[in-house]
């Protein structure tokens, strides 16, 4: 895989979730071809992998903001893109809080090596960073204090993305598979250990826009019969692992 610039340090954007098949998936990608590109980030097909270690308060305040659906929410996670190599203290990865303020998502992230996100999320120690990201780094200092933030699970998944040309800038549509997540041995550096999330036939797919739908794409939408769902891949994750009734109200498959 392409070495994942991703220089982006804040955005906002809409997003949009759907659980699909994998039937419908196929569907949809070959009627997105008329209008998107694969993500260069990814391989030639727009696909890599990605690990997040999500952090949260003993009470699980992040997870209990979005299952009671708190109109202003925030979570905290570290990011890898995995790579045929090891993970190593030196690897770069991003350390990230993602912020939901009523139907707007926020994401803000610093680029760190692997061993500096440990020592900031863990150690609550300020590591050495670039200028620009020094916002954001004393931002996800606080945060850690305030609400004794520790790892609470970590989720990893298959994405192919698809993002838009210049007559679509900013828009980006992708389709996660092979979705497992793990809440103990909570380090992305030791060998896997999660659980299937979903069952194999099933993929979420997320259209993320800076600004508004093209119509194409509401078009598109509605011609496959979408329906929109509220998922989060962090709360899904704890539930599975609990065993919580609500995962119900997020995986709704007996919709579809």
């Amino acid at each position: 895989m392409n070495h994942l610039s991703h220089a982006i340090r804040r955005v906002n954007r809409f997003e949009l979730k759907y659980l699909i098949t994998l039937q419908q998936a196929e569907r949809v990608k070959s009627a997105l071809g008329a209008y998107l590109i694969p993500d260069e980030h990814g391989n030639h097909n727009g696909r890599y992998t990605l690990a997040s270690l999500y952090y949260d308060s003993p009470d699980l305040r992040c997870y209990w903001e979005k299952v009671d659906g708190i109109k202003f929410r925030r979570k905290l996670r570290i990011r890898h893109y995995e790579t045929d190599e090891a993970l190593t203290e030196d690897t770069p990865v991003f350390v990230e809080i993602k912020q939901r303020v009523d139907r707007v998502t926020q994401k803000r992230r610093a680029s760190l090596r692997y061993g500096d996100a440990l020592r900031l999320c863990d150690e609550r120690q300020i590591p050495a960073h670039a200028p620009a990201e020094r916002a954001v780094i004393e931002e996800i200092h606080t945060f850690l204090w305030q609400y004794d933030m520790r790892p609470a699970s970590i989720v990893r998944y298959e994405r192919q993305a698809f993002i838009g040309t210049e007559y679509d800038i900013g828009l980006r549509v992708t389709f996660d598979t092979s979705l497992t997540s793990q809440t103990d041995r909570l380090h992305l550096h030791e060998p896997q250990s999660g659980v299937p999330m979903l069952g194999g036939n099933w993929v979420v797919m997320e259209i993320k826009v800076n600004e508004r739908l093209p119509y194409w794409l509401t078009e598109l939408v509605a011609a496959h019969n979408l329906q929109m769902i509220r998922v989060s891949k962090y709360c899904r994750s704890i539930e599975a692992a609990r065993g919580c009734a609500a995962a119900a109200s997020h995986f709704a498959l007996s919709t579809f």
